[in-house]
């Protein structure tokens, strides 16, 4: 039986506590309690994370085995690598961090999860996101061009951790340029692991792959406890981290 969360004072039980492959719902770790900043934070902190549809309780997660973007493996293939020298070099074309984070999250509510239909970013989760955004752990990545916001991302950073939450896009190649500037901020700061949740074929496109659930907490534990990031703004000179262990990337002669 899946524990169920009565009150603040109630710990997330143990990750190894999960449902496992032959359930219905395998990851499924507990159910119940409030989205708060301390909540959200205990749960990151342990690589559990908040998913669930509007009318249903809380429901927290830790899934196994669990996708995740080493930040030294992003997959730069020619045809992206080309858009953003594009990107980079055209006059109104911007990467911002967190100028409209309200704007990018509910751009992402409008956007479903790759395979699945209507949105899981409930409002009672945006708002959540919105107050431990205002305590500076929530971050959003934006796309601009000509002062329009045409794509990006949002995500947590808690320590040396980035955790993915959700991406949106308005214009081709919008979120991937904002995922290639997080992941050349990353390198830049430091960070080694972009936590992408669960599987999707785009993102493994780009070069994210799964860990079982325990190497992923083994390396979580140290990343988390580390000295925060203290800057969260973009500088167009990270743009050359591109450049920096892209795996594959000018040997791939795929689009």
């Amino acid at each position: 039986m899946v524990p169920w969360l009565r009150g603040p004072q109630d710990a997330l039980p143990d990750t190894r506590r999960a449902l496992g492959p032959g359930s219905d719902a395998p990851g499924l770790l507990a159910a119940g309690g409030e989205l708060t900043p301390r909540r959200l934070n205990e749960a990151y902190s342990k690589g559990v994370f908040p998913w669930y549809s509007q009318g249903q309780p809380v429901l927290w997660w830790s899934p196994d085995p669990r996708m995740v973007l080493l930040t030294d493996e992003f997959r730069l293939k020619r045809s992206l690598r080309k858009t953003i020298t594009k990107f980079i070099r055209t006059p109104g074309c911007e990467l911002r961090f967190d100028s409209a984070f309200r704007r990018v999250v509910d751009a992402c509510a409008g956007t479903p999860r790759e395979g699945q239909d209507g949105t899981w970013i409930v409002p009672e989760m945006v708002e959540a996101y919105a107050a431990w955004h205002a305590l500076g752990a929530v971050h959003s990545v934006e796309t601009w061009i000509d002062g329009e916001l045409v794509g990006g991302l949002y995500g947590v950073g808690l320590g040396r951790m980035f955790f993915g939450e959700s991406m949106f896009s308005r214009r081709s190649d919008a979120s991937k340029i904002a995922l290639a500037a997080l992941v050349c901020f990353c390198r830049a700061h430091g960070v080694a692991m972009i936590d992408c949740q669960q599987r999707t074929a785009h993102l493994a496109s780009l070069g994210a792959r799964e860990l079982p659930r325990a190497e992923f907490e083994r390396r979580l534990a140290p990343a988390v406890a580390a000295q925060p990031v203290s800057d969260w703004t973009y500088d167009a000179s990270l743009w050359r981290r591109l450049d920096v262990s892209a795996a594959g990337a000018e040997q791939d002669s795929g689009p």
